[in-house]
């Protein structure tokens, strides 16, 4: 039997005493009578709209809780960087937080979200290797009344609508053009500076949904530079030490290579190794590019070793994730439209490399983003993406990647795309991005 609440019976909210009696009864340290009142009143509202409705997995979870950052490995410099930004978004926002290593293990991620479920965790951002886990843990979820988002790796052609409520968000960069330029960045200097030449790719984890986009962007590249040719590839895995034995092997068979497009920063510092080991001098004999905007590769591109990146900032895929959940286990129901969702990468070069590198890197401890601005709870009126944040085209994103039988498109998702809501919330979004993603902090 569904329980229906009665809005009569909340409490008086525009009373000074009620709100002090509530915030002595909760973990309230650092939360404002604004940001007190944010939640009860969304929670609320929430709660009893679900409710009315005969919605029971739309519950209104605990305003405390811990996220859980389920990385499938820490030996990534990405994941790394995450799960620092993480701890930084979740301790402004009053949450808990636990970063878990898959150790490249998607069974191990399914027992770590096991696990996370009896310890009581209210959110878990799922960072896997694979899509093999995720409908199991959209089950355990849904079982369990934990909200959770997912990013990168996924299962093509499944999606939060084909879940439940509790699967929020599924969100990553818009890679299909981030990558095709950043190696329009590479072929343009090969063609200038060698009149073109022989180019390999080093990728990521074969399969992985977000290496095959990337890799359409490269190969779409090409078309524009027909002195060019890309003459050989293996898989890097997305960490360093086999981007570095990929290489090795791909320039034992292509010695006259002039460029390398690398699937993210971290295959880059491999092939940059790989490369000084030949004997070849990365930035001079050839030329390499990656993706992510990692430390490293960032500092390579100012060190002249490394030519461009996508910079998507580890860290701002983390913010924004924890501003979703936070929102989510306060009450916030989301759009169809907003719960697949692209954000921007910027082509990062030595011509523009300082501003990321003063803002995400040497910043002297300075936090890179307005945490709490990420939540329409806390501020509901100016909340801020700070950055360029769009819906997600399933079309687009897993284009060439073929359709499971009998697969159909999720009515939420086609309903928001036709009756306008697709574009209202890309211009609603739009209208709150105020906060420069490549600019100053908001915090200096």
């Amino acid at each position: 039997m569904i329980k229906r609440l009665d809005p009569r019976q909340f409490p008086d909210f525009t009373s000074k005493r009620t709100i002090d009696r509530h915030m002595d009864r909760l973990d309230s340290q650092d939360v404002s009578r604004r940001d007190f009142l944010s939640i009860a009143s969304a929670g609320a509202v929430a709660g009893a709209t679900a409710a009315t409705l005969g919605l029971p997995s739309v519950a209104v979870a605990d305003p405390s809780g811990k996220l859980a950052y389920l990385a499938w490995t820490t030996r990534v410099e990405y994941m790394v960087q995450a799960g620092a930004v993480f701890e930084a978004a979740t301790k402004a926002l009053g949450l808990s937080y636990t970063l878990l290593d898959g150790q490249f293990d998607s069974q191990r991620q399914l027992n770590q979200t096991e696990t996370e479920a009896t310890n009581g965790t209210k959110a878990i951002v799922l960072h896997a290797s694979d899509g093999s886990a995720l409908k199991r843990i959209s089950q355990i979820a849904k079982d369990n009344q934990i909200y959770f988002a997912n990013v990168w790796a996924t299962l093509p052609w499944f999606t939060p609508f084909d879940a439940s409520d509790y699967y929020t968000l599924y969100a990553v960069p818009e890679e299909f053009s981030a990558h095709r330029g950043v190696t329009v960045e590479l072929l343009k200097a090969v063609t200038e500076r060698f009149g073109g030449g022989s180019i390999i790719g080093v990728t990521g984890v074969p399969g992985f949904s977000t290496d095959t986009v990337r890799s359409r962007g490269r190969d779409d590249a090409f078309k524009d530079f027909p002195k060019t040719k890309l003459v050989g590839e293996l898989p890097g895995n997305f960490n360093r030490e086999d981007s570095l034995k990929a290489t090795e092997d791909l320039l034992s068979r292509h010695s006259d290579i002039v460029g390398v497009v690398a699937q993210n920063d971290d295959v880059a510092q491999g092939v940059i190794a790989a490369l000084r080991a030949a004997g070849l001098r990365p930035g001079e004999d050839v030329l390499v590019v990656g993706a992510d905007g990692t430390t490293e590769g960032a500092n390579a591109i100012k060190a002249g070793q490394q030519l461009a990146t996508s910079a998507n900032s580890p860290g701002y895929f983390a913010a924004l994730f924890a501003g979703r959940l936070y929102d989510v286990t306060h009450g916030w129901r989301p759009r169809a439209a907003e719960r697949l969702l692209y954000w921007r990468s910027v082509t990062t070069t030595a011509d523009n490399v300082d501003i990321y590198l003063n803002r995400y890197v040497n910043n002297d401890g300075v936090e890179p983003f307005d945490y709490r601005k990420f939540s329409h709870v806390l501020h509901p009126d100016d909340w801020d993406p700070q950055n360029e944040v769009f819906p997600l085209d399933i079309d687009q994103e897993w284009a060439g990647i073929p359709k499971p039988e009998g697969w159909q498109y999720p009515p939420a998702y086609l309903e928001a795309k036709n009756n306008g809501e697709w574009e209202a919330v890309t211009q609603e979004y739009r209208d709150h991005y105020q906060i420069p993603f490549f600019g100053p902090s908001p915090n200096v």
